[in-house]
């Protein structure tokens, strides 16, 4: 099966975004997500092994599941709605260029995100431990973003003015983002003992490389409003202080100096 079907279903589901530009890469990520793995699943079926087919899975409840957070929190969440409303104006006023080029630019992107499985079942490579190592880090990525996000969620019904610094959050400031990485990891893992040539090698590593710098840049936006919105509260600034922004156990507590991460 041509990569080409892979980049198909990444539009088509993301195609979403055409409603309000945000869902490119947000209710549309996780679609895309979810329609590449069945695409995947779908398309090497006769060679499929049963771990290939858990990290399909895994794929198809994390697009979902993410999918259907952020459209449940865009629902019932007034203080995020009121983060939204500038978006869905900017959205009207997009031009289609603008649109088609976001599109074809996250599609490019989910593509190259879920290569490294893609070549395994391209390439033929049987299964074997890093194939497992992967699934793994998946699996304990997805579960880490879904943790964090309920328990952010049952923070702010407790008081929606204060910022989340229970559970995961003593840990990382993103616990969330963290369970990203951690998932895409496991993506480039899946792949690692299967690529060949440069080519291939290239399209994972970008994949990756690229989705890591979209969550600093996430943490970054993050940081910015959450500044802006507890700035003035002691207890954030000794938060802020002591609790790093991403990564755990290594001290970098702010990214909003960084330029580069500006999306």
């Amino acid at each position: 099966m041509s990569i080409l079907f892979v980049f198909l279903a990444a539009l088509l589901a993301s195609s979403i975004g055409f409603h309000m530009y945000i869902w490119f890469f947000s209710v549309g990520y996780g679609l895309s997500i979810a329609a590449i793995a069945v695409v995947l699943a779908a398309g090497f079926h006769r060679i499929l092994t049963l771990p290939a087919l858990l990290a399909c899975l895994l794929l198809v409840l994390y697009g979902l599941r993410l999918s259907g957070y952020l459209l449940f929190r865009e629902s019932r969440s007034t203080a995020y709605r009121h983060v939204l409303n500038p978006e869905i104006e900017r959205s009207k006023k997009m031009p289609l260029g603008a649109k088609l080029a976001l599109w074809l630019s996250c599609a490019l992107l989910y593509t190259l995100m879920t290569s490294p499985l893609y070549f395994r079942l391209y390439n033929g490579t049987p299964a074997d431990p890093m194939l497992w190592i992967g699934i793994l880090f998946m699996a304990l990525g997805i579960l880490l973003e879904t943790v964090a996000d309920h328990q952010k969620t049952l923070a702010k019904k407790k008081n929606s003015r204060r910022f989340v610094d229970t559970g995961l959050y003593r840990i990382v400031r993103c616990p969330n983002y963290l369970g990203e990485l951690l998932l895409w990891l496991g993506m480039l893992l899946t792949g690692m003992t299967a690529l060949r040539g440069p080519l291939q090698w290239i399209s994972a590593l970008l994949g990756f490389l690229l989705i890591v710098w979209v969550m600093f840049s996430g943490a970054r936006r993050l940081e910015i409003r959450q500044d802006a919105n507890y700035g003035d509260d002691p207890d954030y600034q000794k938060y802020v202080r002591t609790v790093p922004i991403l990564l755990p156990f290594i001290p970098l507590y702010s990214v909003k100096k960084y330029k580069f991460l500006v999306a």
